[in-house]
């Protein structure tokens, strides 16, 4: 009998709780670091950016107006479900190149570092709050607040540990997301989507995307209802197509080089800080 030829499975992206197919049909093969086709993932369009954002403004009013305590809740249990499925992402990383004591340490680091944003759900508004001295007899206070929609657009130096430190201290703070998986390595990233799935989150919270960077860059950090952009690709041009776009329609923009994602500064409040508006009230004294 011939040599049976494998069957090789082709990762849906996950927008709004779902697993759609790119609206075009494409996909385009995923290789291992010798070269080998593993996989195949879908090559999303700038419609499936449009689609992806609009789901995510639509989820962004029910997630930001939940409790601290209860996204803390919720990225607790993000992390309760990838320790469940530890042996599938170790086995994924490996299949991708990784060494297995590599891939074990990646997957465990993930789940640490939901963990620790966890617990930051309900501290940092305490820390980087403040009640401001005014001349009259009122309190004022500042406080932070969630800044919207976050794309967020990653490199390919990590394939799950990248996902989870930017996207774990955005939605902590209650915004929202639409991310650009590793464009030559995206199999961990969109399997990461099942165990969102299978968790507590709201569909349209998180949203993960792939394909070709240059075909939706421009249109993720244009878009007019993406209110910030985190990127992680230190390319020149990259990074100035981004601002340029952000000037337009005045964005915010966040450049995170990293040499190392498991790097301990990545544990770090002010992560979810870069994506906060200072919120300031009066109150009269005595009302």
């Amino acid at each position: 009998m011939p040599d049976r030829i494998e069957v090789l499975k082709t990762y849906k992206t996950y927008v709004g709780g779902n697993f759609p197919r790119s609206e075009s049909g494409r996909t385009y093969p995923v290789n291992n670091r010798d070269g080998e086709n593993i996989a195949n993932a879908c090559r999303c369009t700038r419609k499936d950016v449009r689609d992806a954002v609009g789901t995510a403004r639509s989820a962004f009013g029910g997630w930001s107006s939940r409790s601290a305590y209860n996204r803390g809740q919720i990225l607790y249990r993000i992390a309760e479900m990838l320790e469940g499925r530890k042996d599938q992402f170790t086995e994924e990383l490996e299949k991708a190149g990784l060494k297995r004591k590599d891939a074990l340490r990646e997957v465990e680091l993930s789940i640490d570092r939901l963990i620790y944003f966890a617990g930051w759900t309900d501290k940092y508004p305490q820390v980087f709050g403040t009640v401001n001295p005014v001349a009259s007899s009122h309190f004022n206070f500042s406080s932070p607040e969630a800044t919207g929609v976050v794309g967020i657009i990653l490199d390919d130096s990590s394939n799950l540990l990248s996902l989870i430190s930017t996207m774990a201290p955005v939605i902590a703070g209650g915004n929202v997301c639409v991310v650009i998986a590793p464009e030559k390595q995206p199999l961990s990233a969109i399997s990461f989507g099942e165990v969102l799935h299978a968790s507590d989150v709201p569909g349209g919270v998180v949203n993960i995307l792939s394909g070709f960077r240059d075909e939706v860059i421009d249109t993720l950090s244009g878009h007019m209802n993406v209110n910030a952009v985190l990127n992680t690709v230190d390319n020149p041009e990259v990074r100035k197509l981004i601002d340029e776009n952000a000037s337009i329609s005045v964005k915010r923009v966040k450049h995170l080089p990293v040499e190392s994602w498991s790097d301990e500064s990545l544990e770090n409040p002010y992560l979810i800080i870069d994506f906060q508006e200072t919120k300031t009230t009066w109150h009269p004294v005595g009302v």
